[in-house]
């Protein structure tokens, strides 16, 4: 098992390589920047700019430049907001995580419990329930499924919060700003969990069939097992081997979900100023906030094949 982690970390370090450059040279190759696209300097001060922030050099310099710094943990310099990216990506970074970790959770939950269950009892009415509930989930369009709950639970029944993190102006502490967070949270959580939980319900209720339709359950069941065990205890940890290599993807993907979802419920996270900034062409917040996903998935996959490994030894490699 060491020697399986170690050749992954190992295999990450080349991954990381070519994910920093192609991040650096699709943004440094794309036409305009900053300093262009703002028509308010004159061609004296855009030269200027353009020679203090190092964007007249060439592009090559530039990109190992910027890698000496990524390597020592400097993200860049923000030229819209005039403060380093590392600083401005951890003031917001958290409340994304603290979004994508809790619909995650909710929506790992359900789609288990809903896919397990469905799975048991085929083609029944809750079986064909579920399957309604979990394609109508995934036809809406993000933005028309926030604007709806908007409506519904904001707007007509006064339940929640429009949007933001707290309510303007308050100045709760402790307890009470927990629960309000928690209250804003709802919608876009609730979002999130729509989207995300409809394709993989219908991923385990899939694994899960064939699972129970495989030898070794029906020997579990022929030993006289209860049908508890052998559906959570046998069926269950077979079912979810497949279902484990979509972890790498998950959290990943649950952030570039979110960034249309924190910009309607103007929820402060990194989704949020990331459209703020491709706006304004502020490049060196851009690399540095998809060179963040572009590590979270390098770990993500990584903790995915040593879950693999630890739940199936067969995968794992063997010295040679």
């Amino acid at each position: 098992m060491r020697t399986f982690v170690i050749r992954r970390l190992l295999l990450a370090v080349p991954m990381l390589l070519g994910a920093s450059a192609l991040i650096f040279f699709v943004f440094a190759l794309t036409p305009g920047d900053f300093v262009d696209g703002n028509i308010n300097l004159t061609p004296e001060r855009a030269a200027e700019l353009k020679s203090l922030y190092g964007l007249d050099r060439p592009v090559v310099d530039r990109y190992l430049d910027w890698l000496g710094r990524l390597v020592s943990g400097d993200l860049g310099y923000s030229m819209q907001y005039q403060i380093p990216v590392g600083t401005l990506l951890n003031q917001y970074v958290w409340n994304s995580f603290l979004l994508a970790g809790t619909a995650m959770l909710l929506y790992w939950t359900l789609s288990l419990l809903a896919g397990v269950t469905a799975a048991v009892k085929p083609y029944s009415w809750y079986d064909r329930m579920v399957t309604l509930a979990v394609f109508a989930a995934m036809s809406f369009p993000v933005f028309f499924l926030c604007l709806l709950l908007i409506k519904w639970f904001a707007v007509d029944l006064r339940w929640l919060p429009v949007g933001g993190m707290i309510s303007t102006g308050s100045e709760a502490t402790g307890w009470p700003r927990v629960v309000e967070i928690a209250g804003h949270m709802v919608l876009p959580v609730l979002v999130l969990t729509a989207l995300q939980a409809g394709s993989l319900t219908r991923y385990i209720r899939a694994s899960m069939l064939e699972s129970l339709s495989m030898d070794f359950v029906r020997t579990a069941r022929a030993k006289g097992l209860k049908e508890r065990t052998v559906v959570l205890k046998h069926a269950l940890r077979n079912a979810l081997l497949p279902i484990i290599t979509l972890l790498g993807f998950e959290l990943p993907g649950l952030f570039s979900g979110a960034i249309v979802t924190e910009k309607i419920f103007n929820w402060p996270g990194a989704g949020h100023i990331q459209i703020d900034t491709l706006a304004a062409r502020d490049y060196p917040v851009l690399m540095g906030f998809t060179m963040a996903l572009a590590a979270l998935t390098i770990l993500g996959n990584l903790v995915a094949d040593i879950a693999y490994a630890a739940a199936d030894p067969r995968i794992r490699l063997r010295r040679r």
